[in-house]
Formats: C-alpha cells, structure tokens, sequence
C-alpha cells in the first residue's frame, strides 16, 4: 500500500524526538496491507534497531510460537511498536518520545483496519486502555470504532518472569475466538472516547 509506506518513510525521516539522534535504523512495522490481526508492542530493541524489523529478538522469537499455537504465520499479521526508535540502553519510552510517534500509529492502524488489535505490554497498553493496570486488563476485550482491542502482556515478560508464560499463552489462545466473532461483539459503552480522541499522558 503507497499509503503505508509513504508513512515509514516520514519515520524514517522524523527528528521530532531525541530518539532520532541514537538510533540505527528506525522500526516502522511490518506485515500485510490487508491484516485482521495486528500486534503493538512498546519499543524496539538492539535487535530491531540493526534490522529495522520488530520483534526480532528473544521475544519476537516467543512471539511467533505464540502464533504458531493459533494456527498463524507472523507474515499473516502486522506487528509495530508504540515507539519507531530504539530507547538508549532499551529503556522504557519517554511521554514525549510516545507522544512524537503517536500520529504515525494512528495512521497506521488507519489504514491497515484490522479486525482485532492485541497490545503488547504497559506502555502499549496505556495508549488504547487508558487507567487500565495490564493485570486487570489483559485478557478482556472491548471493541471501538469496528476494532476490538485485545490486551496481553509482552512476550519479554514471560522470558523475565516465567510464572507469566502461560498466562500469555491462554490469552493468545483466545483470539481466533475473537477474530471469528468479531462481527457479533458490541461496542463499548457510548461514554467511553473514542480511541482515535485518547489522550497518551
């Protein structure tokens, strides 16, 4: 899709954060124009900011077992980052290094339209369960906008912390249920915002 790369090559482009200054290469996304399932996970590592791939490295390794459990090849889903630039250090990304990259996800997921959309972590999400602890949140889906949001914790959790592992694992589990249904899930509640109106901090 022109569209689509038009925009990784704003990313590539892009000094709107000091991130710019000590990355390698930037990490846009990658995965069909046309996903029903689309993964956001927080930020790139060393691995991802040689490659300018995502999840490339021990958890994206997990991540496509994960995958593989459902039936699904990683090139049959969009996977992306909250974050395009590696953190120094793969420290956790800064309000305002979200905040400079926050346009382009949404163009992203503009375009792309996925049916169900599984973030990755906290910081990812923060972006679309807003005063949501991933503890309570993961595994509960809510749909806004024709898009359900699926919360999970991030494949590197369960490297750091194996009690996680296979949490992660029933969560992933559930969502060709999701994919399947996804014509028969209501909406959230009117008085929730709107994804695309969410404020990031």
């Amino acid at each position: 899709m022109k569209e689509l790369s038009q925009v990784a090559d704003e990313i590539a482009a892009c000094t709107a954060c000091a991130l710019s200054r000590s990355r390698t290469r930037t990490v846009p996304g990658e995965g069909p124009d046309d996903p029903s399932l689309l993964f956001v996970g927080e930020a790139p590592g060393w691995h991802e900011d040689q490659q300018g791939r995502p999840f490339v490295g021990p958890a994206g390794r997990f991540l496509e077992e994960l995958l593989a459990s459902i039936g699904l090849k990683r090139d049959q889903v969009w996977i992306g980052n909250i974050v395009k630039c590696r953190p120094p250090d793969n420290r956790d990304p800064l309000p305002d290094e979200i905040s400079a990259c926050a346009h382009f996800l949404e163009r992203q997921i503009a375009l792309l339209r996925p049916k169900v959309l599984v973030t990755l972590g906290r910081y990812s999400l923060a972006r679309f369960f807003p005063g949501e602890s991933i503890s309570r949140a993961h595994g509960r889906p809510k749909k806004q906008q024709g898009i359900i949001y699926f919360a999970m914790y991030h494949p590197a959790a369960a490297l750091h912390q194996p009690s996680l592992r296979r949490t992660i694992e029933e969560d992933m589990k559930r969502i060709p249920a999701l994919l399947e249904s996804w014509d028969r899930i209501a909406e959230a509640q009117p008085e929730e915002p709107p994804v695309k109106q969410l404020t990031l901090f």
